[in-house]
């Protein structure tokens, strides 16, 4: 075996475009397709819009325009405006910006000198304009190279800067921009700044509450009690209880969202449940003071410390170097603002400590039970034949860059686990297969999370039944074939996600997997199509000739088909739930016991695509129907 060698001429140093375009991991994370709300298409709308918060915050300019028409993204801030001699390097000198020693910005998240850079770097086009005083300086680049340097121009302009964009598609593939992903980003600037306007292809955008208007949006249904808003110097906080399971809350460190909390998320829940047990005198269990809390917390640090580059975690044990810890200060807000608020306010306290008996009750009616099923899920999972686990986990305790990838497939059947099985990425994903359908859950206690088997294995898998903590998956994926059966359960499975784990949807963890439905192919080529334009462009590129197979099911598809599906080009449709949705109405529509009703709507805005039908072929609209009133006879007996 020849030595490899290793010399000088090994030895390299890349320029800053191409390190930004070669571990773009680095600086934005995964790159994604759009489909979560993390992906990197996002991050790169985040880092322009953080330098136009940036401005705002040092009042100058109170609106900001957005606009994003196919993949080509703009926006124009109303502030100072780049300084005209440095417009190419903010945008192409790493570790260049005007907040390394300004004490204006020391509660600033962007001090690296890097974010517009790595947009720059990996947009395939990238221009930057800056107005100041009545001149306007203009810059062209590709993919971090510079195409045109113009000259000052005079212009009528109000003062500002304008960047625009196109993600590069060689490391972007098949992307698109979600409007729930965006309108979450801008809502989340808005409710941190109160007072700025952000216009999204023309839509205004402006929050007066801060937090409270954020808890206003994302709750599902009326609070239990009038939220409770509270603010002081560097930190904000609002809280309420909700008629849920679990625990929700939405972190944000100096204007950024800790989409996985961090150490002032910790110390908040801690903190919350010993202010409230304090207040009231007694000793209660902390998830029983917990449990159905709805909580938003803002703080500003010095100098945070975040554990990975996307700055989605906290990791700073203190609001600044040396000074207090992120408990202590935490603590001392909340044990004189919140208890001094239930003091003013018996009416609230009433509620609460309402709610926090409920939540013992239920879960001492629960322990029998939940020792009965933990058994027997740890004997399961010494011999569950039904997971097929991977090896690296998103709760694993060691840093590893690969624990964002890490996916729980949840597959009907055998046949189809199979083929996941066999082509998988068994580093990153896991297969748990299904018995059969599940059970409608709709209207059920967290009992039933323990009795059925099939559920209490999932809770299992997931490691979710103390919080999203110690959540082993990043994504949750649901795997069905496209029928009526597959829709079914779908349908099944998101019930029960959405009754008893929430925050799994609420914070992007839930996502349906889209499989070819047709395979288009010749001598020379295959193609594989996702709908029916799909396939008759493929067949107008292949010819009339082409061999055309339609998957029914996943488990008609080989393992060495899969593995293109399941791979870096898979395809996910995530589970949202939009600005206007009601969860337990719709529940309610598609789940509860309103067959008639539900059965006229279904007919009435089904689309079928047609292919061959057979004679007395039941109409698939009317199959659905029926598949879940057949589900609600079974539940009843």
């Amino acid at each position: 075996m020849s030595e490899t060698s290793y010399n000088e001429d090994n030895i390299r140093s890349l320029d800053w475009k191409e390190h930004i375009r070669l571990r773009p991991g680095m600086y934005i994370g995964k790159l994604g397709d759009g489909s979560s709300f993390d992906d990197g298409v996002y991050i790169l709308i985040k880092e322009v819009l953080d330098n136009c918060i940036d401005e705002f915050v040092m009042g100058h300019g109170k609106k900001v325009d957005v606009t994003i028409e196919g993949q080509r993204v703009e926006v124009r801030d109303f502030g100072r405006g780049v300084p005209l001699g440095k417009v190419i390097d903010v945008v192409s000198k790493i570790n260049t910006g005007a907040k390394y020693d300004s004490k204006a910005f020391k509660k600033s998240v962007g001090l690296n000198g890097v974010g517009t850079k790595a947009v720059n770097a990996l947009s395939g086009y990238f221009k930057i304009e800056s107005v100041r005083d009545g001149q306007l300086k203009r810059a062209e680049f590709d993919r971090g190279v510079l195409r045109k340097d113009e000259k000052l121009v005079k212009t009528d302009e109000p003062n500002g800067t304008r960047v625009v964009f196109e993600p590069d598609t060689d490391m972007f593939k098949n992307y698109q921009f979600r409007v729930p992903h965006i309108e979450r980003l801008i809502w989340n600037y808005c409710y941190l700044n109160t007072g700025l306007s952000i216009y999204y292809n023309g839509q205004k955008y402006q929050s007066k509450n801060g937090l409270l208007d954020l808890l206003v949006e994302k709750m599902d249904g009326e609070p239990l009690y009038p939220i409770i808003h509270l603010r002081g110097d560097d930190i904000e906080v609002a809280i309420t209880h909700a008629n849920h399971y679990g625990e929700e809350y939405y972190s944000f460190v100096n204007g950024q969202h800790t989409t996985q909390g961090g150490t002032h998320q910790g110390a908040f829940r801690e903190v919350v449940a010993k202010t409230i047990k304090e207040f009231f005198k007694k000793d209660w269990e902390a998830g029983d003071v917990r449990t159905g809390i709805v909580a938003a917390i803002s703080v500003k640090v010095i100098e945070p410390v975040f554990e990975s580059q996307t700055k989605t975690k906290l990791g700073s044990l203190e609001i600044e170097p040396g000074g207090q810890s992120m408990r202590g200060f935490i603590g001392d807000f909340l044990g004189r603002e919140l208890n001094n608020f239930l003091h003013k306010n018996p009416e609230v306290a009433d509620v609460l400590q309402q709610r926090i008996l409920n939540n013992e009750r239920e879960r001492k009616e629960l322990s029998g039970i939940r020792k009965l099923a933990r058994d027997r899920a740890k004997k399961a999972n010494l011999h569950n034949r039904k997971l097929r686990d991977c090896r690296i986990h998103l709760n694993d305790p060691k840093k590893d860059d690969r624990k964002e990838g890490s996916t729980l497939f949840i597959t009907e059947g055998d046949s189809a686990s199979g083929s996941i099985t066999k082509s998988r990425n068994v580093n990153l994903q896991a297969v748990f297969s299904l018995k059969g359908k599940p059970l409608n859950c709709y209207g059920l206690t967290k009992k039933i999370v323990y009795e059925n088997e099939e559920f209490n294995l999932i809770q299992a898998a997931l490691n979710i039944e103390d919080g999203m903590d110690g959540l082993r998956y990043n994504r949750i994926v649901i795997a069905t074939d496209a029928d009526v059966d597959g829709m079914h359960i779908r349908l099944l499975l998101m019930t029960f996600f959405l009754q008893f784990f929430p925050d799994l949807v609420k914070n992007d963890h839930l996502y349906i997997l889209q499989t070819p439905l047709f395979r288009v192919r010749n001598k020379k080529e295959t193609h594989y199509c996702y709908s029916d334009d799909e396939r008759q462009r493929a067949i107008m590129k292949l010819g009339k000739s082409a061999e055309i197979t339609r998957f029914k099911g996943l488990g008609e598809i080989s393992p060495d088909e899969f593995k293109n599906f399941i791979g870096e080009d898979i395809r996910l449709e995530p589970v949202m739930i939009t600005k206007d949705a009601v969860v337990q109405d719709l529940l309610s529509f598609y789940m509860g016991k309103n067959t008639p009703d539900r059965q006229e709507f279904i007919i009435a805005n089904l689309k079928v695509e047609k292919d061959i039908v057979e004679e007395k072929a039941e109409h698939p609209a009317k199959a659905i129907a029926r598949k879940l009133a057949e589900n609600e006879v079974e539940l009843d007996a």
